[in-house]
C-alpha cells in the first residue's frame, strides 16, 4: 500500500496498490446492482439534457454486494490508520456514478454541514472502478478540514436549505488565491483510492467523450464521532434515529456496525 499525501495535514490522501482486481470486481457488482435496483433516496443530480450523474446511498444491508466489498476489502482497517481510531464504524455508503457525456461538474462543497454526526476522526472512500483521468478526478482544498464550514447549497440551483442565509460565510474563490487554497487530486486507476476528511472541500469535473465514472464511496466513523441531531434533513436521512440515540452519544446501533478494531 502506498500512501500519497499527508492525512492530517491535507485532509485527503490518495492510497495505491491496497485493492486489488477482486475488490474491484466486488464494487463493480455493487454498483451495478444498484444502479438497477436503486432506493428512495436515490437522485439524479445534472440536468436531463447533461447525461446522467446518479447518486443512491445507504444500500449496504439490501445489496448483498456493497456489504461483501465494505466488510472484506480493507477500506476500514484504512480508515482507522489514517485517523488514528481504536474502532472505525460504517456510516454509509454512497454511490456516485457520471455517464458517458455527463457535463455536471460536483461543486465545492463539505459534506459535514449534510450530516448528523460531530467530531474529526472520520474518513470518507471514494473508490473509483473506472479509471479517473486527473480531468475528472476529485479535487480537494488541501487544509480545509481544519475549518471552517462553509455554506451548504443545493448543487444544482444553489439553494440554502440547511441553514439560513448569511448564517455561514460563502464558499471562497479558491482560483482567485491558488496560494492560500491549494487543489490537490490524483490520476486514479482501479484498485486505487482516495480518503478525506468530512469538511475537506472538495468537488469534480464532469467527464468526456465516451468514459463512465462509477464510484463506490463509503464513509468511516472513528473513536470521537458521536450522534447530532440537526434542524434540517440530512442527507442521507436517518429517520427516527433521534428516537433511538442520545444527542452526543456514540454511533453504537445496527444501522453503523463496527467494522474494524484494534484487536482485530
Amino acid at each position: 500500500m502506498i500512501i500519497e499525501g499527508d492525512y492530517q495535514r491535507d485532509g485527503a490522501v490518495c492510497v495505491r496498490e491496497a485493492f486489488t482486481a477482486e475488490h474491484v470486481a466486488m464494487a463493480t457488482e455493487a454498483i451495478e446492482a444498484n444502479l438497477a435496483d436503486l432506493s428512495p433516496m436515490a437522485k439524479r443530480a445534472s440536468p436531463d439534457d447533461d447525461g446522467a450523474f446518479i447518486e443512491d446511498f445507504r444500500s449496504w444491508d439490501r445489496i448483498p454486494a456493497t456489504e461483501r466489498f465494505i466488510r472484506q476489502s480493507p477500506a476500514a482497517g484504512i480508515a482507522a490508520e489514517l485517523t488514528g481510531a481504536t474502532n472505525i464504524r460504517l456510516y454509509h455508503d454512497h454511490m456516485l456514478v457520471k455517464e458517458p457525456g455527463t457535463r455536471q461538474r460536483t461543486p465545492w462543497h463539505q459534506d459535514q454541514p449534510y450530516y448528523n454526526v460531530d467530531g474529526h476522526q472520520n474518513a470518507s472512500m471514494w473508490f473509483p472502478v473506472d479509471p479517473v483521468p486527473r480531468s475528472a478526478t476529485l479535487e480537494f482544498i488541501a487544509g480545509s478540514h481544519l475549518g471552517p464550514w462553509f455554506m451548504p447549497r443545493t448543487f444544482l440551483d444553489e439553494q440554502a436549505k440547511w441553514f439560513p442565509e448569511g448564517s455561514l460565510a460563502e464558499m471562497p474563490d479558491f482560483a482567485a488565491d491558488p496560494e492560500q487554497w491549494p487543489v490537490i487530486g490524483w490520476e486514479l486507476e482501479p484498485g486505487d483510492a482516495v480518503f478525506f476528511n468530512m469538511v475537506t472541500v472538495h468537488g469534480s469535473a464532469g467527464v468526456d467523450g465516451p468514459n463512465r465514472r462509477r464510484v463506490l464511496s463509503v464513509r468511516f466513523l472513528g473513536d470521537d464521532m458521536v450522534h447530532a441531531p440537526r434542524r434540517w434533513t440530512t442527507s442521507p436521512p436517518f429517520p427516527g434515529l433521534i428516537d433511538e440515540l442520545a444527542t452526543g452519544g456514540p454511533m453504537d446501533h445496527p444501522l453503523f456496525p463496527v467494522l474494524w478494531t484494534a484487536s482485530s
